[in-house]
């Protein structure tokens, strides 16, 4: 089972921008229903991306500046960043299937 990296201010620039692998970063809430219904979805693409891409989440009200940031404007939101840069985002709940066929291109491997 996939473990999530958490993801804060202060680690935000060495485990998600500089990491050599790509990483999904869910943008989203402890209060939000559709984050929790995602997260088994999270898990499962996780698993089969192991040693292609990394998933990572990150809570919008401990890291509202990293929210702005990026433009998160609804949880969940998901933003996959290859190489320290944005390289596809979606926002709420998807399927896994819709998930994996969005971000499926950019993963090495």
């Amino acid at each position: 089972m996939t473990d999530f990296l958490a993801i804060t201010p202060q680690n935000f620039h060495q485990q998600v921008l500089q990491s050599s692998l790509p990483v999904l970063l869910e943008f989203g809430a402890t209060w939000c229903g559709p984050c929790k219904r995602l997260e088994p979805i999270l898990q499962q693409l996780g698993d089969a991306w192991q040693g292609k891409a990394r998933i990572a989440k990150l809570d919008v009200d401990e890291c509202s500046d990293l929210a702005v940031q990026f433009q998160v404007m609804s949880v969940p939101t998901l933003i996959l960043f290859v190489d320290g840069k944005p390289a596809q985002r979606v926002a709420g709940l998807q399927t896994r299937e819709r998930l994996a066929e969005k971000f499926a291109p950019y993963l090495q491997g």
